[in-house]
């Protein structure tokens, strides 16, 4: 697979989101059988792979540690850390509480450094100078290599990035969600900072192997993701029409349609769609094969503009899972 730079960071052109391993999407698979697909990845040519300390409270970092133990030192391994003003509400806790976060995920993960450390959402209580100043410390200490901050601002990323320079964002951004477009993605490729979409099928949306009978059960976020309801799935047809078209024109899929959509956009932007099949891996993965021409690019975003799109992913909907049987 051709590969891109998240800064100075090199990875696979697509990468891997092992977060549905445990976490997300309702029953996962038995560990051996999540293990060999993640190695599989790494077989297919993806060497980029994301996963979180708050995914099934550290059991995601245990088992993607344990899968990529092998090839560990051929790969990019980015992992998450959260941190709140009360448990770090001086510069001196706040240090000592991110070590400890990411103490306790190396071990997890059985490595001596991880490659891209992200603050997983930002705290608004927490100046993001101060958390730039200690990933600067980490990044002296050799126990990072780059750091990366999730859903912010271009007000958050511009401060964080003149105290430590940014490796990447890591934000929700697909055809069906492009509000990152407007400010975000412009100011990384003016910064020199990757971005990297998660949900970038928008939870499997895009696949379009779901329908207005589908049934999710357990943690499946998709039970309250709006874009899932079953009017939003009847009005975002003409949504999955199009790149249907498209994917057929091309002999490829929609999955595929919609990853390289964003691979043409910008050679900064590096998907990390998740799966649990076999089948979906090799077909996410080779999407990085598919090559739109410009005529068709703009195209689909001729037609896109013309698509009201209905329902959303939000953390606060989200939320709502654990109020739930």
């Amino acid at each position: 697979m051709n590969k891109r730079k998240l800064r100075n960071l090199e990875v696979s052109t697509i990468g891997f989101g092992a977060m549905g391993f445990t976490h997300g999407y309702g029953p996962s698979p038995e560990k051996k059988e999540a293990i060999k697909l993640m190695r599989d990845a790494f077989d297919l040519g993806c060497t980029f792979f994301d996963t979180a300390e708050g995914y099934g409270n550290g059991e995601n970092e245990k088992l993607v540690g344990e899968a990529l133990k092998p090839f560990r030192k051929e790969i990019v391994l980015a992992t998450k850390f959260k941190v709140s003003y009360t448990e770090a509400n001086t510069k001196e806790q706040l240090e000592k509480s991110i070590r400890n976060h990411l103490d306790a995920s190396l071990k997890r993960l059985g490595t001596e450094y991880i490659d891209l450390y992200y603050q997983h959402r930002i705290d608004k209580d927490i100046p993001v100078e101060d958390i730039a100043y200690v990933m600067g410390k980490l990044i002296e200490d050799g126990l990072i290599l780059g750091w990366g901050q999730s859903q912010s601002t271009v007000d958050e990323i511009r401060r964080a990035n003149e105290v430590t320079p940014l490796t990447a964002i890591q934000s929700e951004y697909s055809i069906m969600e492009r509000m990152f477009e407007v400010d975000v993605i412009p100011l990384c490729e003016e910064l020199g900072i990757g971005f990297v979409p998660f949900s970038p099928l928008a939870s499997g949306f895009l696949s379009g192997k779901f329908t207005d009978s589908s049934q999710y059960v357990g943690d499946d976020v998709r039970r309250v993701i709006t874009r899932f309801n079953k009017e939003n799935i009847e009005n975002n047809k003409p949504l999955l029409d199009l790149i249907t078209s498209f994917a057929d024109e091309k002999g490829a899929t929609p999955a595929q349609i919609s990853l390289a959509w964003m691979l043409h956009k910008k050679d900064f932007i590096v998907p990390i769609p998740g799966s649990r099949k076999i089948e979906r891996i090799r077909e996410n993965l080779g999407a990085a094969n598919i090559n739109l021409t410009k005529e068709e690019f703009e195209q689909i975003e001729k037609q896109l503009a013309k698509i009201k799109i209905h329902g959303n992913r939000t953390d606060e909907d989200i939320a709502k899972l654990r109020f739930l049987n």
